[in-house]
């Protein structure tokens, strides 16, 4: 065997490849003498030609001579009209090619290239300067997708927004561009809202038709006005009325407005909105709108009650009481009553919240619902059950010991020996050590 044998696959494998000045060799005579160029290729297989590893190989056989000589020019040619083949498939697909050496870079939706300093830079020829409407499309998809990433990445698209958002014309543009994404692309409305408050305390252009905030509320005018056609209009304009009923939800509950004095306050004409928004929807109660008012009194509803209480107005009041008439009388589906019966339930449990229990030491059946919660239950004679919060629990509990004698049935008639409580005094010293353990418990559970 070979001492200079190779394990590795394809190991020994020599390839002839076409003719070269620098691969070929002369004779003595004169002529030419073809020599091989001999390249290992572990993992990839001959294109044209078996392998050969020399030019000649004699053996003598049974007295005669076996000759086997290799073919090189016959690869060779071989792969000369492979390459020529190739070369005009080539031709032809430049000469019917659309593209175009001076087109634009694709940017696939998402990426963070506007992270990249050399994306907007115009002394490189290979890039192309974006437009308002990609750029915002480009970061608003991004954020879509990493919704995580807020935080970190709102600062500097406000960066680059009030670098980019010069003119009037283009602030209106900006506006509608994250209105309609925030009101098309699906799950989106809360990351807009978010990113809607922070552009309207940091875009610093503010031309005399209004700011960023006062142009978005514009918007939401125009649309807010086209309700009652809305409600009753077909699938697909309900659908994205229903679109911009939520995402003012969420605007109302991130748009802050400052104030000269004390924390930020919510934008109160979106309070009088989803009020009016509502009646819209219960105007014509088919499935879709019942959905969407359901969908947004989930959202909002505890502060939107809290809100309307502080003011003195019973306007969630109302809402319920139409939910209730609703139930009663319109024909919705089964799946939309199911939802219906939850809201009102979930109000009813004020939205679900759990307020803080009272302190034990502060604790009364008035302030703390769990007061009587590990009190017994009893029952009447004629099998009517009552607890401590019963408002007549101490009248009854009496008959019920009078009648029973409760103390009597126990120790006389149940045949036992009456128990005498004389024989069980206590010596001077018990009594005072329980009556020092009875006043530090009570020290300790008032602390």
């Amino acid at each position: 065997m070979n001492e200079n044998f190779d394990r590795a696959p394809g190991a020994g494998r020599t390839r002839n490849l076409p003719a070269d000045p620098g691969l070929m060799g002369t004779t003595e005579d004169g002529d030419t003498k073809t020599t091989l160029f001999n390249q290992r290729e572990p993992l990839r297989q001959p294109r044209t030609s078996p392998p050969f590893s020399e030019n000649n190989i004699s053996t003598d056989i049974g007295g005669g001579d076996f000759k086997r000589q290799s073919k090189p020019q016959q690869s060779t040619n071989a792969n000369s009209a492979s390459d020529s083949r190739r070369s005009n498939e080539v031709d032809s697909m430049v000469k019917s090619s659309k593209l175009s050496a001076s087109a634009p870079e694709f940017v696939p939706s998402g990426s963070n290239t506007y992270e990249d300093p050399a994306f907007y830079d115009d002394s490189e020829s290979c890039y192309t300067e974006p437009t308002l409407a990609e750029m915002v499309t480009d970061f608003l998809g991004h954020l879509s997708s990493s919704p995580g990433s807020f935080e970190s990445d709102v600062e500097q698209i406000a960066g680059m927004l009030n670098s980019w958002v010069t003119t009037e014309e283009l602030l209106h543009e900006l506006v509608e561009l994250i209105y309609t994404q925030s009101t098309a692309i699906p799950n989106f409305s809360y990351t807009g809202a978010r990113l809607c408050n922070f552009l309207s305390h940091h875009l610093a252009i503010s031309p005399r038709s209004g700011n960023f905030r006062q142009l978005l509320l514009k918007r939401c005018q125009t649309e807010y006005e086209q309700r009652d056609v809305a409600v009753r209009g077909d699938p697909e304009t309900q659908k994205k009325f229903h679109s911009f009923v939520l995402f003012l939800g969420e605007l109302y509950l991130n748009l802050e407005v400052k104030s000269v004095k004390g924390p930020p306050n919510r934008a109160d004409i979106l309070l009088d909105a989803l009020q009016e928004l509502m009646k819209s929807l219960f105007s014509n109660p088919v499935d879709a709108n019942l959905i969407c008012a359901v969908k947004l009194l989930k959202l909002t509803g505890s502060v939107l009650d809290d809100a309307w209480k502080g003011s003195g107005k019973p306007h969630m009041e109302d809402l319920i009481h139409r939910i209730e008439t609703i139930l009663l009388d319109a024909t919705c589906s089964r799946d939309v009553r199911q939802m219906l019966l939850k809201l009102v339930e979930l109000r009813s449990s004020d939205w679900g919240r759990v307020r803080a229990a009272a302190a034990a030491s502060n604790a009364t059946p008035d302030n703390d619902p769990n007061y009587f919660m590990n009190e017994p239950t009893f029952y009447t004679e004629d099998g009517t059950p009552f607890t401590a919060a019963d408002p007549e629990y101490a009248e009854k509990y009496q008959e019920i010991m009078d009648r029973q004698d409760y103390f009597h049935d126990i120790y006389g008639e149940n045949g036992n020996e009456e128990y005498d409580d004389s024989e069980d005094e206590w010596e001077p010293e018990m009594e005072e050590a329980f009556e020092n353990f009875c006043l530090e418990s009570e020290r300790k559970r008032q602390q």
